[in-house]
Parts: C-alpha cells; structure tokens; sequence
C-alpha cells in the first residue's frame, strides 16, 4: 500500500477526523477561572498495515492569563514551580501557546486527508473543557479541534485492561510508566498516546476493523 493510501486510511478510521491527543497542567479544576501551566499535545499516524503510531510531540510551558487562579496544592500535585527562572525565560502566554499548538495540528490534518482534530485524552473532558476555555479567553477563530467530541483513555482502559488510572492501564498494556515523570504535559500525552495506539491496534488485530475491507473500498475508489 503507498503512503498516500496509508494516509486514507488514516481519514476511514475516524469517520475524517484525525485523533489528537492532549494533556494540560492547570492551577485548579475550574476552566473558567484558573490557568493553564503546560500544555502538549502528540499527533498520530498510520502505517500501510492500519497500525496507529504516535508521530510528533509538542509541549510548552504557560505563564497564567491575567487573573489567573492557581491553587497551591494543584502546584504540590504537578511539581510544577511557577517562579523557575528556565520556566520564566521559556513560558509562552495562553493565545502564544496555542498558536504553537495548532498550527502543526492543521498541517497534520491536512497531510491525513482529514477535515478535523479530533481530541484524545486521559479523563478527556478535563482537558477539552480547559482548551476550550483558553480557545474563547483568546478568541482563536479556527479552532482546528471538534468542540465537544473526543476519545477518552480511561474509559477506554477501563474496558480493555479493567484499568482506569493512567499508570495502571499503561503498565497493564505493556507500556513503562515512570511514576517520578508523571504529571509533567509532554510525559503524560506521549504515554496517553502510546495507550491509545495500543487500544486501537488491539482492537484491529482481534478483527474489530476490517483492514481488508478498507483496502477493497480505496481500491474501487
């Protein structure tokens, strides 16, 4: 199969929405109140077997919208120190951020033959309700991202492994965890991701998506 078909492949499997998945450190719980620390996301790719594969990695350090709330134990919690001067010197603010974010995103939507991102996430509407929160505070008009649908990890595992913590549910498919590294964006997307793949991939191999079909169907296009 060329990598072109490869890439139409990628465009059947979910319906034209390429999943991309993401992980946001933040001050509190409250979307609308309190900020946004790191942010990472990692795109996806197929290869001419249908196997889904983690592809590019993308992390930046947030400085707080102005006002921001942070709550300390949310800072106890990610290790995250607000005043480190390597964090000062390479923060971006939110609307910067994701700027950063979403231009590879749009290019990776394109280069997939897909017509949107679609989000995959650990606890999901976590994530997706704090960017969608940044995407309006920064007044984004094309946010490349659906506004409410997305694939959640936990829920996921939950049903394949009978795991719904992130370390549990990687260990239990075969994934290393480092415990220490947890709760950094760009170390929990790119094991987030390593997690979907797994699930995705197992579920092709048990004959759950039909790469056979799929070849027949882009073949009589």
């Amino acid at each position: 199969m060329s990598e072109a078909s490869a890439r139409d492949l990628m465009a059947q499997r979910f319906r034209s929405y390429l999943p991309v998945v993401v992980d946001l450190e933040t001050g509190g719980f409250n979307a609308q109140a309190d900020a946004i620390l790191e942010i990472a996301a990692v795109t996806l790719s197929m290869d001419p077997e249908g196997n889904l594969l983690p592809d590019a990695t993308y992390a930046f350090h947030i400085e707080p919208f102005e006002g921001a709330n942070v709550e300390q134990s949310a800072l106890d919690f990610t290790g995250i120190k607000l005043n480190d001067p390597l964090r000062k010197k390479v923060a971006l603010s939110e609307s910067e951020a994701l700027g950063e974010i979403f231009r590879p995103v749009r290019k990776a939507i394109k280069a997939n033959n897909c017509t949107r991102a679609i989000l995959v996430g650990h606890n999901a509407a976590f994530d997706h309700g704090f960017l969608n929160a940044a995407v309006n505070r920064c007044g984004v008009k094309r946010n490349p991202f659906h506004p409410f649908s997305s694939f959640d990890t936990a829920t996921l595992s939950g049903l394949v492994y009978g795991q719904t913590v992130l370390a549990r549910a990687c260990r239990a498919a075969g994934i290393e965890f480092d415990n220490s590294s947890a709760h950094s964006a760009r170390y929990d997307t790119e094991r987030t991701a390593e997690l979907f793949c797994a699930i995705v991939n197992r579920f092709k191999d048990l004959g759950g998506w039909n790469l056979a079909q799929r070849e027949q169907g882009l073949e009589e296009d």
